[in-house]
C-alpha cells in the first residue's frame, strides 16, 4: 500500500505556512475578513488564503496577460490574479451574483486594478462560449459549481494557448472523491478528475493544497 508523506496541517502549522508565504496586502486582508463577516454561511466558497499568493505566482510564472476565472464569489482570487497582471492585462471574471461580486468590485477599485477586470454576470458556460474559439487565454482558474466543472474545462482548454495554465479548485472535495458511491457534487468532481487524467491535451497534477488543487499545462 502506498503511504502518504503529507504532513497533517494543524492550526498552528497553518498559521506558520501563512506567516512564511507572501503576506496578503491591506485590501486583500480586508476583503477576506469582510467576506467572513458578511457571508458566514458561504465564506468557505472563498479561495483559501494561501491560494491567493499561489495563483498570483502561477500567473506571473507563465507570463499571463489574459486570464479567465470561472467563479468569482467576493473577488479575493480575482484580486490576487489581477494584481499579478501587467497594466495592460485583462481578467475576465465569470459569476452569476451581483450581491457577492459587489464586494469584489469595491476591493478592486481600492487596489487600483478594476480596469484590468471584466466582470461578466451571466451563466459562465454562455460567457465562455461567446469567447473567440482560438487559443488566446494564458491562465484560467476554475472554482465554481462542481456539476459543470467538466463542461467548463472543455470550453477552456481549447482556448488556452500552448504552455498556458489551468487551475481547478476543490478537486479533493473534502475527501469524498475516494467514495465510488458518491453522489451530487462529489460524484461530479470524481468524473472531472478522471476526465482531466485522460485528457491528452494537457499534463496535470493534483496538489494537496487546501481542498485539492489541479494544476495543468496545455501541451
Amino acid at each position: 500500500m502506498t503511504k502518504s508523506k503529507s504532513t497533517a496541517i494543524t492550526e498552528e502549522l497553518y498559521d506558520y505556512v501563512l506567516a512564511h508565504n507572501p503576506p496578503l496586502d491591506a485590501v486583500q486582508r480586508q476583503l477576506v475578513e469582510t467576506t467572513y463577516q458578511r457571508f458566514p454561511d458561504q465564506a468557505q466558497m472563498q479561495s483559501a488564503q494561501e491560494q491567493g499568493p499561489l495563483l498570483a505566482f502561477l500567473a506571473r510564472l507563465c507570463g499571463a496577460r489574459r486570464i479567465v476565472e470561472v467563479g468569482t464569489f467576493t473577488g479575493f482570487s480575482t484580486l490576487a490574479m489581477a494584481q499579478a497582471l501587467p497594466p495592460d492585462g485583462k481578467l475576465i471574471a465569470c459569476d452569476v451574483s451581483e450581491e457577492w461580486t459587489a464586494y469584489g468590485r469595491e476591493a478592486w477599485e481600492r487596489a487600483g486594478v478594476a480596469d484590468r477586470i471584466d466582470l461578466r454576470i451571466a451563466p459562465a458556460l454562455d460567457t465562455l462560449r461567446e469567447m473567440p474559439a482560438e487559443p488566446h487565454i494564458d491562465f484560467a482558474y476554475l472554482d465554481a459549481d462542481k456539476g459543470n466543472y467538466t463542461s467548463y474545462w472543455d470550453e477552456l482548454v481549447p482556448r488556452l494557448r500552448s504552455g498556458g495554465l489551468i487551475v481547478a479548485d476543490n478537486v479533493l472535495f473534502r475527501g469524498t472523491v475516494t467514495d465510488p458511491q458518491a453522489t451530487g457534487a462529489a460524484a461530479a468532481i470524481r468524473e472531472f478528475n478522471d476526465h482531466v487524467m485522460a485528457d491528452q491535451r494537457v499534463e496535470a497534477v493534483i496538489l494537496t493544497v487546501a481542498d485539492g488543487l489541479t494544476v495543468a499545462r496545455k501541451l
